[in-house]
């Protein structure tokens, strides 16, 4: 048993306190305001520093590619075909990648990490921690989401080739035409609420519809790559079609539509605000967008797409935090938020008795920009240290 003592906790679920954290067999064992004074393996005085739960990234692509082998390490999008529903993050995650073996350098300990915004619909996304060598060993939730796609990026991918999409209109029209078929599907295989009436020969095996029928069923929720204001307005409406669990990822243009998104109590993850307006859909880009949505009442997270490393990962909480998001919003935006949206609160997001030893030792408050991480646990194992890592 490892015991942490005298740091300033930041549970997420009560007001910071100093106080003591022990750590048993990967779990959380107790948290407590009073000297923890169980025998244990190894105990470290923490007198000055803070304790809060690991970061969570709703929304990344980390893993799958690795920028410096070119090609060879790209493996994010299957730009063959606009419906890939049947891809699956995990069969191209890899462990070793820089770009994810530094993320506990930075304080984060789980990403939701999958394929990005060339089809529209571009497949299932997989949680994992940020630390081991075999992937499977280190998922938390698989699939955890379905990727879909509005916006410039399936217009340009498939316009350049002459095929559809090459319009948001048609966008739109592949996206419904492919949840209609697999409704369909979905009820002549026996799954669906109308297929006992029906009498109808099942259908022979569809992978991607036997993935889609997830989504129909609310079993897989849905995150829909967004940025200008009416193509968020489209993802909700097709969502409300099919009562799909829909959550709007970028959503670069929020801030515009802000009370209707939090009407449809529609949660939204929101980044990277550090990027350049290379895209004409990116040219309102701003971190002020963060604030205004968690003023209007919406769930909001923090996320890093690519940008910046995971190992930068706090300068985004600080930038949303100097273009007005509440201090308390934006840690919520990377704990407890994210892993209520991605439904592994269980598991992961504040420190609670029980749940796994995700921890990061901060300097000072990691809200200040200058705070450095000291320490970072996963499954209670020490994965980094400042000092062995200086």
């Amino acid at each position: 048993m490892i015991v942490l003592e005298n740091a300033l906790l930041y549970t997420m679920k009560k007001p910071p306190f100093v106080g003591n954290i022990s750590i048993d067999r990967g779990r959380i064992k107790s948290v407590s305001t009073k000297k923890i004074r169980e025998k244990a393996d190894e105990r470290i005085d923490l007198s000055g520093s803070v304790i809060t739960p690991g970061f969570i990234d709703a929304h990344t692509h980390q893993g799958l590619f690795q920028g410096d082998i070119g090609w060879a390490g790209m493996d994010l999008n299957e730009k063959t075909d606009p419906v890939t529903p049947h891809l699956r993050a995990i069969d191209a995650i890899n462990p070793n990648d820089p770009s994810l073996v530094e993320a506990p350098e930075g304080g984060v300990t789980t990403i939701n990490t999958g394929p990005g915004s060339a089809n529209v619909i571009g497949g299932q996304y997989c949680i994992i921690k940020t630390h081991g060598t075999v992937v499977d060993e280190m998922v938390l939730k698989n699939p955890s989401c379905l990727k879909i796609a509005f916006g410039e990026n399936p217009k340009s991918v498939y316009g350049k080739k002459s095929k559809e999409p090459q319009t948001r209109m048609a966008i739109a029209a592949v996206l419904r035409e492919n949840l209609f078929k697999a409704r369909e599907y979905l009820n002549k295989s026996g799954k669906g609420t109308k297929s006992k009436k029906s009498g109808k020969k099942k259908p022979d095996f569809n992978l991607k519809y036997e993935i889609l029928s997830g989504a129909l069923t609310r079993k897989l929720p849905v995150h829909a790559h967004c940025h200008r204001a009416d193509d968020i307005v489209t993802a909700i409406r097709i969502a409300e079609e099919f009562n799909l669990r829909l959550v709007l990822i970028h959503a670069t243009e929020s801030h515009k539509i802000s009370d209707f998104i939090a009407r449809k109590r529609i949660p939204a993850i929101i980044g990277p605000s550090f990027v350049g307006r290379d895209k004409v859909e990116l040219r309102e880009i701003t971190f002020k967008t963060p604030g205004i949505l968690s003023r209007a009442g919406v769930t909001v997270c923090l996320q890093s797409d690519t940008y910046p490393p995971l190992r930068y990962f706090q300068s985004i909480l600080c930038m949303a935090i100097k273009e007005g998001m509440t201090r308390d919003d934006a840690l919520r935006a990377v704990t407890v938020n994210p892993a209520s949206i991605l439904g592994i609160d269980n598991r992961v997001g504040s420190i609670e008795r029980g749940k796994d030893a995700d921890l990061v030792v901060w300097s000072n408050e990691p809200t200040d920009f200058y705070a450095k991480v000291l320490m970072t646990f996963i499954n209670g194992d020490q994965v980094y240290s400042a000092n062995r890592n200086t």
